[in-house]
């Protein structure tokens, strides 16, 4: 098996006296599209959020390529409201900014689209391309930055081809059909070149032709730029169609693992989806 890209230990997010994520672990190795399911409130964008940077970890340690880039263990207050499991376990704190994360190579799309929306296709992805650059201020302001910012925008219309928007590069970006949207916001997301994709409910509001679009969409750009995936999901068609292996959690905690096949049939796995009699 290839080595492991993601690896997340013991992750616990604690709210006040809420547990959002309980313990929870994950390896995802290169290559791989992993799909996180579970019922709405299960922890799903929780567990994102402590990846990324937005949220440092209550407890638990987040590895991209054997590198921690997030780590925690309740602290101050938490140390008498921690209700999470190996309390003690930890005792480092690394806790790096989504930018820093980012530029280590974790790229992140989110539920509700977030793109500039009165700006083009193409300066979209060109602002991010600006993550990698190297140039300063100073550069900047007297134009000494010349042969950078030119280098960017032909990559900016490289990547534009590969993922086919070169068509509407000059279109403004709320004036794209909602499909081509999401497809401008992984495109985006590809610009700060990651090794590690994260797709927040990608197919969110799609309809069926949308749906199956996304889903080629998806499987051609792991394979173009040589990517591993992890995808929230609802749709689970969707899931079911484009995961090597699932992780499943609800309440914050996992409840089952494997692959579609072993996971579809899981009885946890029913039950916290459809619940069961009295």
């Amino acid at each position: 098996m290839n080595k492991p890209v993601l690896q997340v230990n013991d992750l616990t997010m604690q709210f006040g006296g809420v547990v959002a994520v309980n313990n929870l672990s994950m390896t995802i190795h290169q290559g791989e599209i992993v799909a996180l399911i579970g019922p709405n409130g299960a922890g799903k964008t929780t567990a994102f959020n402590a990846i990324t940077g937005v949220y440092l970890p209550t407890n638990g340690e987040v590895k991209l390529l054997d590198e921690v880039i997030q780590a925690g263990y309740p602290q101050g207050k938490m140390k008498k409201l921690y209700a999470g499991d190996n309390h003690g376990r930890y005792t480092s704190i690394v806790d790096l900014t989504p930018d820093k994360i980012t530029k280590r190579g974790i790229a992140r799309t989110f539920q509700n689209i977030r793109l500039f929306k009165n700006l083009s296709v193409f300066d979209n992805v060109l602002i991010a391309h600006h993550m990698n650059m190297k140039s300063g201020l100073f550069s900047a302001a007297f134009r000494l930055n010349h042969a950078e910012e030119e280098a960017m925008r032909k990559e900016t219309w490289e990547l534009l081809r590969m993922v086919r928007l070169d068509n509407v590069a000059m279109e403004r970006a709320n004036n794209l059909p909602y499909g081509k949207q999401r497809h401008l916001e992984i495109a985006r997301a590809l610009a700060t070149h990651p090794r590690l994709l994260l797709l927040d409910e990608p197919a969110a509001g799609m309809n069926p032709q949308e749906t199956e679009e996304l889903s080629g969409f998806i499987r051609e750009i792991k394979d173009l730029f040589d990517l591993t995936i992890l995808v929230i999901e609802h749709h689970m068609n969707l899931v079911m169609d484009l995961s090597d292996r699932i992780y499943v959690i609800d309440f914050g905690r996992l409840i089952a693992q494997g692959t579609p096949e072993v996971v579809q049939n899981d009885p946890a796995v029913i039950t916290a989806y459809l619940g069961v009699d009295e």
